[in-house]
């Protein structure tokens, strides 16, 4: 199937790696122009040059946590293309542990970076826009269910997606789509790390793939895939959705 998206650009926050390299690969490989962000300089380059397509992919380094880096990095975007029809917003996870000892220093920068660092892209990318744009907001199950251990991600991501729905109401008449991507267990560096947190990190993973009908973690190229579709007209008529990529774990319609 033809997406219909070559020659346009991607702008993907957290794109160095994991979902964010992920979905960068799959809008490369049908045509598009991707520019992918991180905090780090150095993980900007390896990215780039991972993606092996230096003419159609700008990297830029920049803290989704700073009230400017949306900004900046949509003006960069801009002066390097001349365009952006899309945007796919991955911030990191926020650190792990139970309400009850979270510090209020570790709720304002997860604040910062997960949730108003998300919304700053949104804000600063819909202006530029065009009537078929797109964005998309990287969410966790922890949307619809607590996720153990995961204090302030399920505590953030719920208001991140609530937020997401009322943009594709505010944009809609423009026609741009707004939809989250309600992501389970996926194969990625961060799963890693949790997994490795666990006193038995094996039996950890045998027991997250028993609650997955599919009985295995996804991919990220299984994400990759998801978000260039949803990015693209394809999914001209999808708007306002959480769209779940879990494998079936999530049991609530």
């Amino acid at each position: 199937m033809d997406l219909r998206i070559a020659g346009k650009v991607f702008l993907i926050t957290g794109g160095t790696r994991g979902l964010g390299l992920a979905a960068a690969r799959a809008l490369l490989a049908e045509g598009a122009r991707v520019v992918v962000s991180s905090r780090s300089q150095d993980a900007v380059d390896e990215a780039v040059a991972a993606l092996g397509s230096p003419e159609n992919v700008l990297g830029l380094a920049a803290d989704n946590a700073h009230a400017g880096a949306a900004d900046q990095v949509t003006a960069d975007t801009l002066r390097h293309f001349g365009r952006l029809d899309g945007v796919l917003i991955s911030v990191g996870g926020p650190p792990t542990g139970a309400i009850t000892t979270i510090t209020d220093e570790q709720w304002r920068d997860s604040f910062e970076s997960v949730f108003l660092g998300a919304l700053r892209f949104a804000r600063a990318a819909a202006p530029v826009l065009p009537p078929d744009g797109a964005i998309g907001f990287v969410l966790s199950l922890s949307v619809k269910s607590p996720w153990p251990n995961m204090g302030v991600s399920n505590g953030l991501r719920p208001g991140l997606a609530m937020a997401a729905k009322t943009l594709a109401d505010e944009l809609g008449p423009r026609g741009i789509r707004v939809n989250g991507f309600v992501v389970g267990s996926i194969a990625t560096d961060r799963l890693r790390s949790l997994e490795q947190a666990n006193d038995d990190p094996e039996r950890a993973r045998a027991e997250r793939t028993a609650n997955i009908p599919l009985r295995r973690y996804g991919t990220p190229e299984e994400f990759g895939r998801m978000a260039a579709v949803v990015l693209s007209p394809t999914a001209s008529y999808v708007t306002g959705s959480m769209i779940h990529i879990d494998g079936g774990a999530l049991r609530t319609l």
